[in-house]
């Protein structure tokens, strides 16, 4: 519960900080404040869409808390909102989502709909850059309470940052792409991303095994 308040208390300084505030009086922490841990989904992404917590909450059009079944058995973890996601507020925006989107219906045969895709990072990055570990850890416990709170079959995470900060795991990503790893007494299979395949078309045919590999365990 207390860290939980803490992310409030940051939320809120970050929002006087936003609106001119520069110093305001030391107070404690009322310990029996209404701030409770999201009892489900809808407060969660209620959190997530009105979020100050780190600085790109000041340079981004949105907050993109996810998309598709609170109820999914799949769950495709992206790390940060694109340019294309940005601009249009669409999660399979541009030629990467487009290719993602191929992916869920022509080979896995799901409906994008009956699966949930989201972010590490819920805002895109300033720019072109590549968000910052303090920005993925303000956006940590949401990406953690979804997980919970869908409880998927399988998770699939799109590419090698979205596995490393979901995982810790900093090792080869050849290593692990494509291979079924328990995760939360879940299975995760980290694959390519979208825009990867894009750029090095000659590894579809990988993918398409790791498709296979996913639609197995579904």
């Amino acid at each position: 519960m207390k860290s939980y308040q803490n992310l409030i208390l940051l939320q809120n300084l970050y929002r006087l900080k936003a609106i001119g505030y520069e110093y305001i009086d030391h107070f404690n922490i009322n310990e029996r404040t209404s701030y409770e841990i999201p009892a489900n989904m809808n407060e969660l992404m209620s959190n997530i869409s009105s979020c100050h917590l780190c600085d790109l909450s000041k340079s981004r059009t949105q907050s993109m808390g996810g998309n598709g079944s609170k109820h999914a058995n799949l769950m495709l973890i992206d790390f940060s909102v694109s340019q294309a996601q940005d601009n249009t507020n669409r999660y399979y925006g541009g030629r990467s989502g487009e290719t993602l989107k191929n992916m869920i219906e022509k080979v896995l045969h799901i409906s994008t709909e009956d699966t949930f895709l989201t972010h590490c990072v819920k805002c895109k990055p300033l720019n072109a850059n590549k968000p910052s570990s303090s920005e993925y850890n303000s956006c940590k416990s949401y990406l953690y309470s979804q997980i919970e709170f869908i409880k998927p079959k399988v998770i699939v995470t799109l590419g090698e940052d979205a596995y490393t900060h979901l995982t810790g795991n900093n090792g080869n990503f050849e290593n692990v792409r494509g291979h079924v790893i328990t995760f939360k007494d879940m299975k995760l299979i980290p694959i390519y991303h979208p825009q990867y395949l894009l750029r090095n078309p000659e590894s579809k045919k990988i993918t398409l095994n790791d498709l296979h590999t996913i639609k197995g365990c579904l």
